[in-house]
């Protein structure tokens, strides 16, 4: 067996703690990343990891291995980095995993565009609530928007923002008036979006303070944006949503826009990707496609 595939193979195990996790991440079957691993511990005549069906752990020699290992893959890494121009044409395999909604309607349009300007590149991508731990879970890249939980072993860069709005229905305004100000939405129903039982508050920006919360009330609690916006088109209340996902009703006037002079509030949007030696050509120009086209689309 060649031992550098057997060494990432060790590695790539060893970082997401299951032989069918870097079979998946590496296009190997499970067997296949346990011969790799026997043919290292043959080789070197000791155990490198101890498995139970239930979890696996690094023998003392195993660590030691490891941390070598790693660094002999970055050198294999950079060596190549030397002979492959940076800007090499994108191939393989991009695992992305990002929003279903913003992913349908802005990333994965944009995506698409970027396979068929380059044929050797292929798309796996991935669409719901972004996910815990990228690396664990063998994805190339992740986009999140709002705040950002433990970053630890990734690199992030804005590539957007989001920006939200108030809008309600010509037919909802003329039953019910036009609020004036952020304080008369207390007198209005609100289509309320609850995300994993929680209901989140409608953001408004103030200068030099922190963006003032009020906590919408009304009689529809939805889980998803799209839905919540098909409701207010409907005269069933007023709405905070991204400004993406309503433009073409509001161009119709299938909405109206609501606190024109009022600044609205900008949810970042992220690009994540784990770090390693050499950003691979794939990921590189994912990004740079989504930062210079994203922008556009959201605002």
């Amino acid at each position: 067996m060649d031992r550098l595939t057997s060494m990432a193979a060790f590695v790539r195990a060893v970082d997401l703690g299951s032989f069918a996790a870097a079979a998946d991440a590496l296009e190997m079957s499970a067997p296949m990343v346990g011969k790799h691993v026997h043919f290292l511990e043959e080789r070197l005549g000791v155990r490198l990891l101890y498995r139970t069906t239930r979890r696996q752990s690094l023998t003392e020699a195993g660590q030691a291995y490891y941390e070598r290992c790693r660094a002999v893959l970055a050198e294999a890494e950079a060596a190549d980095a030397v002979i492959t121009d940076e800007s090499s044409e994108p191939r393989g395999r991009l695992r992305v995993t990002m929003p279903a909604l913003l992913g349908r309607h802005c990333i994965a349009p944009l995506l698409m565009k970027l396979a068929r300007k380059y044929p050797h590149l292929e798309l796996d991508l991935s669409f719901g609530d972004p996910i815990a731990d990228i690396i664990e879970a063998g994805y190339d890249l992740a986009i999140r928007t709002g705040d950002l939980d433990d970053q630890s072993g990734l690199i992030a860069r804005r590539i957007a923002s989001q920006r939200m709005v108030v809008c309600g229905a010509r037919s909802y305004l003329r039953t019910n008036g036009k609020p004036k100000s952020l304080d008369d939405l207390a007198a209005h129903q609100a289509i309320i979006y609850r995300r994993s039982g929680r209901v989140r508050p409608w953001l408004f920006p103030q200068q030099g303070e922190s963006p003032r919360e009020i906590m919408p009330t009304g009689r529809l609690r939805l889980d998803d944006l799209e839905a919540i916006a098909d409701a207010a088109a409907q005269g069933m209340g007023l709405a905070w949503l991204p400004y993406w996902l309503v433009r073409e009703r509001l161009d119709t006037g299938a909405l109206v826009r609501l606190f024109g002079g009022q600044r609205e509030f900008l949810y970042d949007c992220h690009a994540l990707w784990p770090r390693s030696p050499r950003l691979p050509p794939k990921v590189r120009s994912a990004v740079d496609t989504l930062a210079a086209a994203l922008p556009k689309l959201m605002t």
